[in-house]
């Protein structure tokens, strides 16, 4: 039997519970202005799930989305004011921040939109200007 790993989440303070299941289809860094604007940070730590490995548990009532653009929907908890996750539909995928699933064993892959950066970090995966070819952008890789 084939048991498919569960992860748990949170906002920051725990009104909003959700699962993660299985494997992530991608993980990174994102030095974009709209994660880092988003994160209060100089980078975002991102796990990229399908859709349907992603589950609300508790406190989906209190859950906020805000469009900055059409192909995002950034959703937070109405109450912490706590960042959850981002869906974008037009990749078919989710990105559930790495900080909110402490139990998560977050291996990241590559960084995208590095050209952007205002933290350079030297660790040897791949730069690339804007995201990977197969989710729509060039693939290009920039120096590190």
């Amino acid at each position: 039997m084939n048991e498919e790993k569960v992860y748990h989440g949170s906002c920051f303070c725990g009104a909003v519970q959700l699962t993660v299941r299985g494997n992530p289809e991608a993980m990174g860094y994102c030095h974009c202005e709209s994660c880092r604007h988003w994160s209060a940070s100089p980078v975002n730590a991102f796990t990229l799930w399908k859709p349907d490995a992603v589950s609300i548990q508790q406190g989906s009532d209190n859950i906020g989305t805000y469009h900055k653009t059409p192909g995002s929907s950034r959703k937070w908890c109405k109450t912490c004011g706590g960042h959850l996750f981002t869906e974008h539909p037009s990749m078919g995928l989710t990105d559930v921040y790495a900080g909110i699933i402490p139990e998560f064993p977050y291996q990241p892959g590559v960084h995208v939109h590095y050209q952007e950066a205002v933290l350079r970090i030297r660790d040897s995966l791949p730069k690339l200007k804007d995201v990977p070819s197969e989710m729509g952008g060039s693939g290009v890789e920039v120096a590190e």
